[in-house]
């Protein structure tokens, strides 16, 4: 666990002040296992009748102080669209990050927790202009852009707006959502779209790119950091006013991976933005990196039906809810029982549904699980990612409903 001045800190930040919070031993234990006598002691009391999430805020605090080690010279700001929770956003404001808002309700939700719009970034390349006029209100003076359109649109609502050049990070495939099929300039459209922000009389602040969603090929930062310094360049030959900001956007995985990520990012920025680190800050936007393991989720079984050797069971969340994650992010679910498997107990194929009417609503088939019971509970780990953020309320189960158990361990 970090240390306990930042845990304090968060503590006391707008959004958990106030709020009951949990406390856990884990105790040299496996995070799964110290979560599971956590969800068991929330179960016992009776308190939790239905699915619920737990969010270890000291997890958060563990993943921030990983990350400032990992890119000391790279602020993070946090990309709300992973998952708006208030406790989480409130913790990582007091721990120091900045905020990557794509809507005007983001925007007003990191503002609303006492933000400074200067920690802002609206990260989006294509807005509504209603939402640009509004972070013109807002003080939000900071925004994205990939296209002529965008500049004409940010020159009418946000005169005073800077902009960071959107470009296309390279193809390295590995990536969960490959955010280049919508967003980023191409290389031969850098030049016309600096020469487009000049002509608006709009300062071009910087360069973002996003190499993607849930990246797995560390290398795809070298190039897209290479393709940075180039717009750089460009900007220059241009006669432009110096750039100040380098956004190396998300796609960051917590574990091993981000170590990978890290050291190619540290190697890449001083090879290529070594003689202007003195006056570049480097931002990033990890949502995925924050958010995923710090969240579990725990689904009560509603419904049973044997067919054969087959066990088929029904919990109350599923695809339309936060385990949209199966069909949206190409999360794996590997739910577990909370009750634990005896050692040499038998387990059944088991399909498992979600709550609603809808057969496409289905969770795992063909999951190896022992016999479990209606009132039973099954625990799915490392569900923070694009998963309550995307939940509807189709069929009448509202993902809304689902409870946060806010805890942290120690």
């Amino acid at each position: 666990m970090a240390g306990g001045r930042p845990l304090e800190s968060v503590l006391v930040a707008p959004g958990v002040k106030g709020k009951k919070v949990l406390a856990f031993k884990r105790d040299g234990l496996k995070k799964n296992e110290a979560v599971t006598g956590l969800i068991h002691d929330i179960v016992a009391s009776s308190s939790a009748r239905s699915a619920f999430h737990v969010l270890d805020l000291a997890k958060v605090v563990d993943l921030y102080a990983g990350w400032r080690r990992a890119l000391p010279g790279v602020r993070p700001f946090y990309a709300v669209k992973c998952n708006p929770d208030t406790a989480l956003l409130g913790a990582l404001a007091a721990l120091g990050a900045g905020f990557d808002c794509a809507s005007r309700a983001e925007i007003e939700a990191v503002l609303a927790l006492g933000v400074p719009p200067a920690a802002i970034v609206y990260a989006n390349p294509c807005k509504p202009g209603a939402h640009v006029a509004f972070a013109a209100e807002a003080g939000v003076n900071v925004t994205t852009y990939d296209s002529e359109e965008e500049v004409a649109k940010v020159k009418r609502c946000h005169p005073s707006c800077e902009l960071l050049l959107r470009i296309k990070a390279p193809d390295c495939g590995g990536v969960k959502v490959d955010l280049g099929l919508k967003y980023g300039a191409n290389p031969d459209e850098v030049l016309p779209l600096l020469r487009a922000a000049r002509r608006a009389g709009l300062g071009v602040a910087g360069v973002s790119f996003h190499v993607g969603s849930g990246a797995s090929r560390a290398a795809v930062y070298r190039g897209a950091i290479e393709a940075a310094r180039a717009a750089f360049d460009a900007a220059a030959e241009l006669g432009m006013p110096p750039m100040r900001v380098l956004d190396i956007g998300g796609g960051f995985v917590a574990g091993a991976a981000f170590g990978d990520a890290a050291a190619v990012i540290n190697r890449a920025l001083g090879r290529y933005f070594g003689d202007l680190l003195p006056t570049v800050e480097v931002i990033g936007e990890p949502g995925r990196y924050f958010a995923e393991t710090a969240f579990t989720l725990a689904a009560r079984v509603i419904g049973k039906r044997r067919r054969g050797d087959v066990r088929e069971y029904w919990i109350d969340d599923g695809v339309y809810g936060s385990l949209n994650c199966i069909l949206l992010d190409s999360y794996v679910p590997r739910p577990r029982p909370l009750a634990g498997a005896r050692p040499g107990e038998e387990t059944h194929a088991s399909t498992v549904f979600g709550p609603t009417c809808d057969s496409i609503d289905t969770v795992v088939t063909g999951y190896q699980l022992p016999e479990m019971s209606v009132d039973d509970w099954l625990v799915f780990d490392d569900m923070g990612a694009y998963t309550t953020a995307a939940g509807s309320s189709f069929n009448g189960f509202a993902t809304s409903a689902i409870n946060i158990y806010l805890a942290y361990s120690s």
